[in-house]
């Protein structure tokens, strides 16, 4: 039985690395070398690893013979720097070193050097070099982070072509300004790379907008009212928002607290939403996308004024699942604004405390 070494040559390694090196297992059933690069291959952004990192792995795993890492005789590979360099088609020694230590970093592969950091295999057996067996013992973690970043690209999939299948139905139902406005985000947006979350947010916005278009126009208020009647019970409307309470309390509210309340309008504005003026653009750029109709945001402006309009319109997209009707549920808050009855900084407080 020869020893292992658990420490590199001229390398200092942390405790907690050296204790997981030493407390590793092979699975009980053989790990397919070549299944174990695909499924890396799928979560690699997870280890954030890079192609060429992987490019590098794939060159280790072709110098260990057969398929299978089941034998740990055979689970440490010793090709020369110049022999890996040439199987990676050339790679220049220093890069190959680089994506090395990244696998090594990682807990994908580790070091197995001998007294002088050589690599080689002696008769007796005892190989010094590259050991594969943290790839094996980490196959069903590897395999099982693969499989939720499928199931997300798949959720990512449906949503795309769920939204743009509800754009074309939005052009084929209505020709007018508000859907347009509201087509043309949504185009832009999808040219991006958006989260499960950002995606979910655009289905929401135009799947309201193509219910709006089937039950009712949305546009005068009082359809607003006779929906707002119709969907009460399916509102969120906090006490705090209800009366009771003058706009004037509002003048405590910083905007730091706004936007860590209200994170999601970031995701949404095509600038960083930094101060009460980006927030104001980035109210006005999402408010189509929420099928809020101009109206219904100009009468928000006039009895609130630009910058509670935005801090509202902000809270209601944090809220957006919860609200049935965005558009009528700002409208009513603008007339009790008009009533001074109505508190922004209360609203964001009441968002803040149901997340």
């Amino acid at each position: 039985m020869f020893y292992q070494p658990i420490t590199s040559f001229r390398r200092a390694m942390d405790a907690a690395p050296v204790q997981r090196q030493m407390s590793r297992a092979l699975p009980a059933h053989a790990v397919d070398k070549w299944d174990a690069l695909r499924e890396l291959a799928v979560a690699r952004t997870h280890f954030g690893l890079s192609d060429r990192d992987l490019a590098v792995l794939q060159g280790l795993l072709s110098f260990h013979p057969g398929t299978k890492l089941d034998d740990p005789t055979k689970l440490v590979v010793f090709p020369s720097n110049a022999t890996i360099c040439e199987r990676l088609n050339g790679m220049p020694c220093s890069t190959m070193r680089r994506h090395i230590a990244k696998l090594v970093e990682t807990g994908l592969i580790a070091r197995r050097d001998s007294p002088n950091g050589k690599r080689h295999c002696r008769r007796e057996g005892q190989a010094y070099g590259f050991d594969l067996t943290p790839l094996a013992c980490r196959f069903a973690e590897i395999t099982a982070i693969a499989n939720t970043v499928r199931s997300d690209q798949l959720r990512i999939r449906n949503l795309r072509e769920q939204l743009s299948l509800m754009r074309r139905d939005l052009l084929s139902l209505s020709q007018d300004t508000e859907t347009a406005e509201l087509i043309a985000l949504v185009t832009k947006a999808l040219r991006r790379k958006l989260t499960i979350a950002q995606l979910e947010a655009l289905d929401a916005a135009l799947s309201q907008a193509v219910e709006n278009l089937r039950i009712a126009d949305d546009t005068s208020t009082a359809d607003i009212q006779n929906e707002q009647h119709q969907y009460s019970k399916d509102k969120y409307i906090p006490e705090s928002e209800s009366g009771g309470e003058k706009s004037g309390g509002d003048a405590d509210l910083e905007f730091a607290e706004v936007i860590a309340t209200c994170d999601q309008i970031q995701q949404f504005a095509s600038q960083p939403v930094q101060d009460w003026q980006t927030l104001v653009r980035a109210a006005e750029e999402v408010r189509p996308m929420m099928g809020i109709c101009a109206s219904a945001w100009r009468a928000a402006i006039d009895n609130m004024g630009h910058v509670v309009a935005a801090v509202t319109l902000a809270a209601i997209l944090q809220r957006f699942s919860q609200i049935r009707v965005p558009g009528a549920y700002l409208r009513e808050l603008a007339k009790k604004a008009a009533r001074h009855e109505f508190s922004v900084a209360l609203m964001i407080r009441q968002t803040g405390s149901q997340l």
